[in-house]
């Protein structure tokens, strides 16, 4: 890893160099839009809880009332919004998804524009929420800025994307989850410090729970189960190396808890709205994600996520017919019917662990709330972390695998 570290800096890679640092300013950039505040609106975040997933993947915007309030999330609802049309329900995204690199840069434009729309319906819905009784330019003008500021944010993206280092739209998730780490910390410390002893040893109590949970996360998204393939024209000691399909513990990532988190926010929303008294309270008895009946859905809905998005992803019915147009097959496993429901059994049981895992990480910050009393801007984010660790793999392995790319282009031109 320092080998690594220490090759950047080395003189023929520059031009890497100033890709990490024009992807830094970039984020830059990002953080202090998260600061600033939509102008001439009264902002009321009170109650706004029950949105703590946005809240962490802007950065705090949102809590904040920020222009970047919404950040990458109506990019992402729209992302997964195409990928389930594409999969034969709109036939003519169907057909793009077909095309290679045509037909993915047509989808990815079409996945903007709805996103912007997303934007603005999202942008709409949640003035009514935060500033509560206001005239309808005001809703308007409120909603408007959030969505020019999602649309800058996906330009900001595009920008990393293109020219500096990593995928844009994760790495700006992870920043905005990083970015809020000092603060939480210091207000940790300023409240355990009064406590003496016993506080600081509350506090690394917390440091090392905190580093624990990112060891896990490492384990987790570093976990995956091999199912090994064989070629009916290609024989394994001749290639050297045995052929597997690798399906990660966790294939879902964080997207089921922010699809089931994104579900139980909206009758919150529409109480916010709409104030009445029996709804509202029907909302906090039943629907409320922190408490009895609430967190129960919440957990269904997490592993109904999980269960669903990761079937999604791999589509075992193509890999099946894939691997026999190739001449490859399972040893042991018949091809044909028998193979897919061995692909799908497989699926179904790592999604178990996975998708508990992924409700361990969700409702820890529920658990820490309930058992400690400190403030409610101090929390063990797992959601948060399972980000951040998993951008900061897949960018430290495009990192690595472009300095073993040049490394060896240069070896080839010394033998030559």
């Amino acid at each position: 890893m320092f080998s690594n570290i220490r090759q950047i800096f080395v003189a023929k890679n520059r031009d890497l160099l100033k890709r990490i640092l024009f992807t830094l300013a970039a984020l830059f950039i990002f953080k202090i839009g998260t600061s600033i505040i939509v102008p001439g609106v009264n902002v009321n975040t009170e109650g706004m809880s029950f949105l703590e997933v946005i809240n962490a993947m802007s950065g705090g915007a949102f809590a904040n009332a920020s222009i970047f309030a919404l950040g990458v999330t109506p990019y992402i609802t729209a992302q997964i919004v195409i990928q389930l049309l594409c999969a034969d329900i709109v036939p003519y995204l169907a057909e793009l998804s077909k095309q290679g690199g045509v037909g993915r840069k047509k989808l990815n434009q079409i996945t903007r524009v709805v996103g912007i729309i997303l934007a603005f319906l999202q942008g709409y819905l949640y003035s009514y929420a935060y500033i509560g009784n206001a005239n309808p330019m005001d809703y308007m003008l409120y909603s408007l800025i959030l969505t020019a500021g999602t649309a800058l944010v996906m330009w900001i993206a595009d920008q990393i994307t293109e020219k500096g280092i990593g995928n844009g739209m994760s790495l700006i998730i992870m920043a905005g989850i990083i970015s809020v780490l000092p603060n939480m910390f210091k207000n940790l410390w300023v409240e355990l410090i009064s406590k003496g002893f016993l506080g600081i040893m509350i506090f690394a109590a917390f440091v090392i729970i905190f580093i624990a949970i990112i060891i896990g996360v490492i384990y987790v998204e570093s976990a995956e189960r091999r199912i090994p393939i064989q070629y009916a024209n290609k024989s394994t000691s001749i290639l050297g190396r045995q052929s597997y399909i690798p399906f990660k513990l966790n294939s879902a990532g964080v997207i089921p808890v922010i699809f089931a988190s994104a579900l139980l926010s909206i009758p919150q929303i529409l109480s916010s709205v709409l104030k009445k008294d029996g709804f509202t309270l029907f909302v906090k008895n039943y629907l409320t994600y922190t408490e009895g009946v609430g967190l129960i859905i919440y957990i269904i809905l997490i592993f109904a996520f999980a269960y669903f998005y990761t079937f999604m992803q791999l589509k075992p019915n193509e890999l099946t017919d894939n691997l026999n147009k190739n001449g490859g097959y399972i040893p042991g496993i018949r091809p044909g019917k028998e193979t897919l429901e061995y692909v799908k059994t497989v699926l179904k049981r790592i999604t178990i662990v996975g998708a508990a895992f992924l409700t361990t990480l969700a409702i820890l910050p529920i658990v820490f709330d309930k058992v400690s009393n400190l403030t409610t801007s101090i929390t063990i984010s797992g959601t948060g972390l399972l980000i951040v660790v998993g951008v900061a793999l897949e960018t430290y392995k495009q990192l690595e695998s472009e300095l073993a790319g040049r490394t060896y282009t240069k070896g080839r031109r010394g033998r030559k």
